[in-house]
């Protein structure tokens, strides 16, 4: 849709034929939704295993000095993490068991690992998924996004620090340490909400407990060189994920009047194509606009709706080359209808006070 230009109060044609394209998607893809237990039970044992193997023999290493062995788990041992807060994160959904009992419970356990507070967690996913692609809804749960407008509004002292935030050392660096260590610890925007509040202060205990024992275990120098760098590595990559199953260019945004949330999760999450072995990793979290379309269907049987399926492969692909370049896009423009980078806009800018069309400043 690039520099088609359309009214923010109306709906095209074209917009109308997706939306309804998107709910027909909707219908076909609901028996995916069912559960299997024994699956659920099997994919949870080859997560949890080989992580506590390769956390004990990491400890191991570091105790007996063979820091090449060490280095040679770090990357997969913080895989598993991720492997098991996308485990977590479909318990919050209700779709990795058939009942919500033992989703809620399994999901609560793991949070522990992954340093998530459960019902605080879904309760905020819950809000993404429900505004996700509406730009009156952005802000809970989601990587914050700007349009060209608002940016321009801004003070150069607000342009700035929207600059900071998104750049990749914050993005990805600085960001997902403060957001699992330090944000999850205190969910001060859900205090008058009891259940994720005391999951949250729960969660707390819960890890101190954790971490304590295996202090008493292995040594303080061990917990920390072993537990800190895999959960940080853990939540650089899922918030990498995260960001590339939203902000990519030809992403969906709308305002109200012309929001549809079918559209918006067909259309508005990419297609994350990534390697086998990386798959297996992120749990099929790339078939994002699957998921978002109908969030009840199982990791597991994601890749089933694209064998069945094979027209929704190509719908907001991005492999792992073309997801580098998602970086640079930070602001939203709502005539273009694609996210763009700051050098875009200074361009335009440029362009149209040379053309006069704007006044000098």
């Amino acid at each position: 849709m690039h520099g088609q230009e359309r009214s923010l109060t109306a709906s095209t044609p074209l917009d109308v034929s997706r939306a309804h394209a998107a709910r027909d998607w909707m219908k076909k893809l609901s028996p995916y939704r069912e559960a299997s237990t024994r699956r659920s039970l099997f994919e949870l044992a080859v997560t949890v295993v080989p992580f506590l193997a390769a956390w004990i023999a990491m400890a191991a290493a570091v105790n007996f000095g063979q820091y090449w062995l060490y280095a040679l788990l770090l990357a997969p041992a913080a895989g598993l993490v991720v492997r098991l807060f996308m485990i977590q994160h479909d318990c919050g959904h209700g779709s990795f068991f058939p009942r919500r009992g033992p989703n809620d419970w399994t999901g609560r356990v793991i949070g522990i690992l992954t340093l998530t507070p459960y019902d605080y967690w879904r309760h905020s996913h819950a809000i993404h998924h429900a505004n996700s692609g509406k730009l009156e809804g952005r802000g809970i749960g989601d990587v914050d996004t700007l349009t060209v407008e608002e940016y321009l509004g801004r003070s150069r002292l607000g342009r700035i620090r929207y600059w900071l935030y998104r750049h990749p050392v914050v993005m990805f660096g600085i960001g997902p340490a403060y957001l699992f260590v330090l944000q999850y610890r205190l969910p001060l925007g859900f205090m008058g909400k009891g259940r994720p509040w005391l999951s949250t202060m729960l969660t707390n205990l819960a890890i101190a407990a954790m971490a304590a024992v295996l202090i008493w275990q292995v040594g303080l120098a061990t917990f920390l060189l072993v537990h800190v760098p895999v959960v940080l590595l853990a939540a650089a990559a899922g918030v990498w994920l995260f960001y590339v199953q939203h902000q990519f260019e030809e992403t969906h945004w709308a305002p109200d009047v012309d929001w549809s949330m079918p559209e918006a999760a067909l259309h508005g999450s990419s297609h994350y194509d990534l390697p086998a072995v990386l798959r297996w990793f992120t749990a099929n979290i790339g078939i994002h606009h699957v998921h978002h379309l109908v969030s009840r269907i199982p990791y597991y049987r994601l890749p089933e709706v694209l064998r069945d399926h094979p027209e929704l492969r190509e719908v907001g692909r991005l492999t792992l080359r073309e997801s580098l370049g998602c970086v640079r896009l930070v602001l939203w423009d709502e005539t273009r209808k694609r996210l763009v980078s700051f050098r875009e806009v200074r361009r335009q800018r440029r362009l149209d006070l040379e053309a006069g069309a704007l006044p000098a400043t």
